[in-house]
């Protein structure tokens, strides 16, 4: 575990985290930013950020809460990103949520935590091994972030909008293998289900599509498309309408040729940030569109 700054303030298993005051409510200069405006954007907009080989992804929900997901490798990307899509002045994350402790995914946080007050810090309790991750604790430490540990059956709730922990569950969490830690998180809002699953193989996968999930509506590609994940079994139960792909260039094949074919082999409109650069997705209840950079 993390030293005494990283102790777990919640871990309710099959119970519900519910967004605290304090995560809710924007600062001063955001609440003038929205004075100014009229009115908070009421759409949900999920960005899929093309930060190489990693994964990131920064979601706003309707209301203003801002999510971000894993930060990438130290590539300084998902930072130049971020500055893309907030105002200078806005430097505020209500919540940043570590996937798993991987460097292609936590990395790139190290620089979010320098540049951005960060409300809370979820993650799964479980370390990792990359040199990296002391200096990820040292960024956490002086941003101060409040820390929360997260697993199976949590749930983040924030107006109408819902994100529930599908994993890791406890025999996840003593695996050797650190993709199998992946938390794994399903987003509910504005009438469309979003999935974000890491680096999941095909055994989670499996497991997940026995819980007969449904369809999505949106699916972040597991593990950059490798081999070892998007399963047969778990892409024909949830036939999801969108899929992104979040690669870069890499010498691991990825994505592969069959997990591409799987995917068109449901409908599925295939996006890939190696291609496509970052991939916007605005959801306003009725409607679904699709932005490239």
């Amino acid at each position: 575990m993390f030293d005494a700054l990283f102790q777990k303030i919640s871990k309710h298993r099959e119970k519900a985290i519910i967004l605290f005051g304090a995560l809710c409510i924007l600062d001063a200069v955001i609440y003038a930013q929205i004075f100014a405006l009229g009115k908070v954007n009421q759409d949900l907009a999920i960005h899929f950020l093309n930060v190489g080989q990693g994964d990131s992804q920064f979601v706003i929900l309707p209301g203003g809460v801002k999510v971000l997901i894993d930060g990438g490798p130290a590539n300084g990307k998902a930072l130049s990103e971020l500055a893309s899509i907030l105002p200078a002045t806005d430097r505020y994350i209500d919540i940043l949520i570590m996937s798993h402790p991987q460097a292609d995914h936590f990395s790139g946080l190290i620089d979010v935590f320098k540049t951005y007050k960060i409300g809370a810090f979820l993650w799964s309790g479980r370390e990792g091994m990359a040199t990296s991750f002391a200096d990820l604790k040292e960024a956490f430490k002086t941003n101060g972030a409040m820390s929360v540990i997260i697993g199976k059956g949590d749930r983040i709730k924030y107006k109408e909008s819902s994100v529930l922990v599908l994993a890791p569950w406890k025999e996840l969490m003593e695996s050797k293998e650190l993709n199998d830690t992946t938390v794994v998180l399903e987003l509910m809002s504005k009438n469309s289900k979003t999935l974000f699953t890491g680096d999941i193989g095909a055994n989670i996968e499996n497991q997940l599509a026995a819980w007969k999930l449904g369809q999505v509506d949106i699916l972040k590609v597991s593990h950059h498309g490798s081999k070892y994940s998007s399963s047969k079994l778990f892409i024909d139960a949830i036939k999801p309408k969108l899929s992104i792909i979040e690669v870069g260039k890499n010498s691991y094949g990825h994505p592969t040729d069959q997990t591409l074919s799987r995917l068109s082999g449901v409908g599925s409109s295939i996006y890939r940030t190696d291609n496509d650069k970052t991939v916007r997705v605005i959801i306003d209840g009725a409607s679904m569109k699709v932005f490239k950079n």
